[in-house]
């Protein structure tokens, strides 16, 4: 099982002797850190090794990108979010990660490490401890420093022979980039040309894939003049020995030079990206002065064909990104010419705004399509809070806010709640965002189960939105406070903060997030008083209403409430019926908590329709998606309650030895998430 490794995007030449010895090493040591300067190899060589051991590890290979990181404290939750833990504990991420590993046998890669280093040996060493079935890879220009880690450094590639893995990697990149450089490698004597030309790259496959693509534009003999070129002014400077990351440098410099003017220009700017853009952002955060948005497409098709920037197609979706090497030195370009906070706060505010957009679909017809794409975006995201929280806290705290849905409903408790509250902390208590930070950092407290804070930040919320005079903040603040007193055991208090009533006494807008959340709450709330067919009416108006928005997240825990209500009515085939249809909307937004929940339901349905080996392997498959969501039940009597009385049915079904069995085997589907 290859979990979230990424797919091969070109072709891999050579390396059998490391993938050999690399192969040796992960059947017998556990940390193993890949080094070498930039451009020589270690991601493309970590990615083929992982695959090709992929058969020892029933758990599987999972691979975190770490380049667009840019704050370390956020290491663990980017870890956490790879393998799908979604933060509902209220644990740190560390611990829900060393638990969720501890019986688990893995291979976890932690790509490019050097920038993050001193965080990765901290978590390194504590999941290494925690999990005894844990294999880490990482790669890094440095070693991470850990106990017991295995250093192997990544050379360049053989340059010496006629059918050396450098020329061979040349040959392929140059007629990958033109069917003309063909001509270059015709005869012995252009071949040894060729072949210098490797030898002065130094065998670094990023140098000889800018080189390879240069040949779209030179002959080879051009080429190999202007590197004897370079290569003199170098020596005259006193580098008689040329190390690597010089020639790295050269090599990217010459492509540089290369570039039209206005390329030059786009590859600074876009170095501000921390990963993977689309053309759009592209646009917006580069364009300007000299640079108009028109002729953003085409100059990001040149620069691809240069190899500079990296194009892949996912569906409808075009993205492109930078290699770490090739985008230090975009950066170092961009401070040269006095742009870096321009275009920084271009790029913060074009995130900022993508927020704004997205708080306005997030409960209509394209929220799938908002999901993915501020998934795509995550790191960008990211980026974009970090730098307005040092210029603009009060748009930091309203772009914190627009992401609720985000971090409340796909997963990111911990890092919306950090994000939220340091915003907070820097505005003015007043004013729209001030109520709406109030009430999106109340959801994450709400889902990491602290109900005492959730329900302060909700009391707060009220009174804020009292003065704000705003009735949709109002319902929203009821929602959170009804919530907040309904999951500990209180159903009656809920309802007291979201009943009809209590909605009519605030008049806001009926097909508002406020009405509708407060429509699940009151609807969940008359299933715990025992008022099944109130709570039916209440579930089913809420589903036709997000039937009319075209909303899937809020109609899958209608169509839950609907089951609750059918199975305590002793109609357990429309329990099953309604829960199925939950399961299916929380797939497609890889909501864990609601799959959770859902797969329980489904259990103590089916259970109570006599099947009890069904029962039993949803109950084990629930209990893999509670380890993913990290609180079983989330604490919760009734939700434990229904989980009980599906396991007793089956139970009595079926027997305990039956039980065990298809448990176990529920138990062992690992979840994906996305």
């Amino acid at each position: 099982m290859l979990g979230n490794v990424p797919s091969e995007t070109a072709s891999f030449v050579g390396r059998r002797d490391e993938l050999e010895r690399l192969g040796g090493l992960l059947r017998d040591r556990r940390l193993i850190t890949l080094t070498g300067v930039g451009g020589v190899g270690k991601s493309r060589l970590a990615l083929r090794a992982v695959r090709d051991a992929r058969g020892a590890y029933p758990d599987g290979v999972w691979w975190v990108e770490l380049s667009p990181l840019r704050d370390p404290g956020l290491l663990s939750a980017t870890v956490a979010h790879a393998f799908g833990l979604t933060e509902h504990s209220g644990r740190t991420p560390d611990e829900d990660l060393c638990a969720w590993l501890a019986d688990k046998r893995l291979l976890l890669v932690l790509d490019t490490c050097e920038h993050v280093v001193e965080a990765c040996r901290h978590l390194v060493g504590e999941l290494l401890q925690a999990a005894p079935g844990l294999t880490v890879v990482a790669t890094s220009r440095q070693p991470l420093g850990c106990y017991g880690e295995t250093v192997n450094e990544v050379r360049p590639l053989p340059v010496e022979g006629a059918d050396s893995d450098a020329l061979t990697l040349f040959r392929h990149r140059a007629l990958a980039a033109t069917p003309q450089a063909g001509h270059a490698f015709a005869d012995a004597g252009r071949t040894a040309t060729a072949a210098e030309v490797c030898r002065r790259l130094d065998g670094i496959p990023l140098a000889l894939e800018l080189a390879g693509a240069r040949l779209r534009l030179w002959t080879l003999e051009q080429m190999a003049e202007r590197l004897e070129a370079r290569f003199e002014v170098l020596s005259d400077t006193g580098a008689a020995h040329l190390p690597r990351h010089q020639t790295m440098r050269t090599a990217i410099g010459w492509s540089h030079e290369l570039c039209e003017p206005l390329e030059r220009l786009l590859w600074a700017r876009l170095s501000v990206f921390a990963g993977d853009f689309d053309l759009a952002a592209a646009r917006a955060v580069c364009s300007g002065g000299p640079l108009p948005a028109a002729r953003i497409e085409g100059l990001l098709a040149g620069l691809a064909g240069k190899s500079v920037v990296r194009r892949t197609v996912e569906g409808a979706r075009e993205r492109y990104r930078m290699l770490d090497t090739i985008r230090e030195y975009g950066r170092q370009w961009l401070a040269e010419l006095g742009e870096e906070h321009t275009v920084a706060d271009r790029h913060a505010h074009w995130y900022a705004a993508l927020s704004r957009q997205a708080d306005a679909g997030w409960l209509g017809p394209e929220q799938l399509d908002w999901y993915r794409r501020i998934s795509a975006d995550h790191m960008e995201l990211r980026t974009a809070l970090e730098h307005l929280l040092g210029t603009d806290p009060a748009t930091a705290l309203e772009m914190a806010g627009h992401l609720w849905f985000f971090w409340f409903c796909c997963g990111h408790l911990g890092e919306g709640r950090a994000f939220l509250e340091r915003a907070l902390a820097l505005v003015p208590a007043e004013g729209r965002a001030y109520v709406q930070g109030l009430w999106a950092v109340g959801l994450t407290a709400l889902l990491q189960g602290d109900l005492v804070s959730s329900l302060s930040w909700g009391e707060d919320c009220l009174r804020a939105a009292a003065v704000l005079g705003d009735a949709e903040a109002r319902l929203r603040a009821a929602y959170l406070v009804g919530v907040s007193v309904l999951m500990p055991g209180d159903p009656a208090g809920a309802l007291e903060f979201t009943s009809g009533r209590a909605r009519a006494a605030h008049a806001g807008p009926a097909d508002g997030a406020g009405t509708l959340l407060c429509r699940l709450a009151a609807s969940y709330a008359l299933c715990g008083l025992g008022r099944f067919e109130e709570a039916t009416a209440e579930a089913t108006g809420l589903r036709e209403a997000c039937e009319r928005m075209g909303d899937r997240w809020l109609r899958a825990f209608a169509d839950y409430i609907l089951a609750v209500a059918a199975l305590s009515l002793d109609r357990p085939g429309e329990a099953a019926r309604h829960v199925r249809a939950a399961l299916s909307g929380k797939r497609l937004l890889h909501d864990s908590f609601g799959i959770a929940i859902g797969l329980d339901l489904l259990a103590a349905a089916v259970a109570a329709e006599g099947d009890g080996e069904l029962a039993a392997r949803l109950l084990g498959t629930g209990h893999a998606w509670w380890r993913v969501v990290g609180r079983p039940q989330m604490g919760s009597p009734s939700l434990r309650a229904v989980r009980d009385a599906g396991e007793r049915q089956a139970r009595e079904a079926i027997g305990d030895e039956a039980y065990e069995r298809a448990f176990r085997g529920g138990a062992e589907t690992l979840p994906h998430t996305g």
